[in-house]
């Protein structure tokens, strides 16, 4: 079943495909990988996907520990730059496919793990592309699901709307209750479960979507706004070195399938 929104997300992500391997954004810092990394648990014998990959940052990070990675996403240019990055640090044991979350080609509990990293948020609908992703998990398997966790109730609304402003493609950022009741549907135990702030450039996050200037500065105005004490974005922006940041919320949740 093709998301409603596919044309969005590969015209997005088509745009995003060359500034995604940008040490300065937070989902390519080492640092975030390798916490990744290391919180997975990871064995040799692993067969992993990552789902909704974008480059497969985080899955070029996972394949020196385990046996094979398969990167899976929507953007062919998105694959196209992983797959170069990942020549060019001589990773063997990668494979790249071009396909959708919600229709993965791969049979029925082939994976040992199966990662999927900032991509949630883009879903339409959660439910399908959760089952994909628990349909090709072994039993005993690991879920990792990496998504920005969403403003308190109030906010959210307001929260996505500017996020949708910069990114067509966005659809929602979902609560961690919303996370922990799907993992408690299908059946997993939930093994870690954490958030972590993690501090945005606002500049640097608009020239990532090459967002329209117009449009930058109307969400400039808004950031600008909520620090003088206006109307609350769901940011929470803030001021450094004379620059507008803000926290993105992480979450972290690992699950295994029973």
């Amino acid at each position: 079943m093709k998301p409603t929104n596919i044309n969005n997300i590969q015209t997005s992500f088509t745009v995003q495909a060359k500034n995604f391997e940008n040490s300065n954004m937070n989902f390519s810092k080492q640092e975030y990988l390798d916490y990744t990394v290391h919180s997975m648990e990871l064995r040799s014998t692993d067969c992993v996907l990552e789902a909704a990959a974008g480059t497969c940052a985080c899955g070029r990070s996972v394949a020196p520990f385990v046996q094979s990675v398969v990167c899976l996403d929507a953007t062919p240019a998105m694959l196209a730059v992983g797959e170069k990055e990942a020549k060019k640090s001589r990773i063997s044991n990668m494979q790249f496919v071009n396909g959708l979350v919600e229709e993965i080609p791969f049979s029925d509990g082939h994976f040992d793990i199966v990662l999927t990293r900032l991509a949630f948020h883009h879903f339409t609908e959660i439910e399908q592309p959760f089952s994909e992703m628990s349909r090709v998990l072994k039993q005993g398997g690991k879920l990792v699901v990496i998504d920005m966790e969403a403003a308190e109730e109030e906010l959210r609304e307001v929260e996505d709307r500017i996020e949708t402003m910069r990114d067509p493609s966005h659809i929602k950022n979902r609560s961690k209750q919303e996370f922990a009741n799907l993992f408690e549907k299908h059946g997993y135990a939930v093994t870690k479960q954490e958030s972590i702030a993690i501090s945005v450039s606002l500049k640097a996050w608009l020239a990532l979507t090459n967002t329209p200037e117009n449009i930058a500065m109307e969400i400039m105005a808004l950031m600008e706004d909520d620090i003088r004490g206006g109307e609350p974005t769901g940011f929470a922006p803030y001021l450094k070195d004379d620059e507008i940041y803000f926290d993105q919320r992480w979450l972290m949740m690992i699950g295994v399938r029973q």
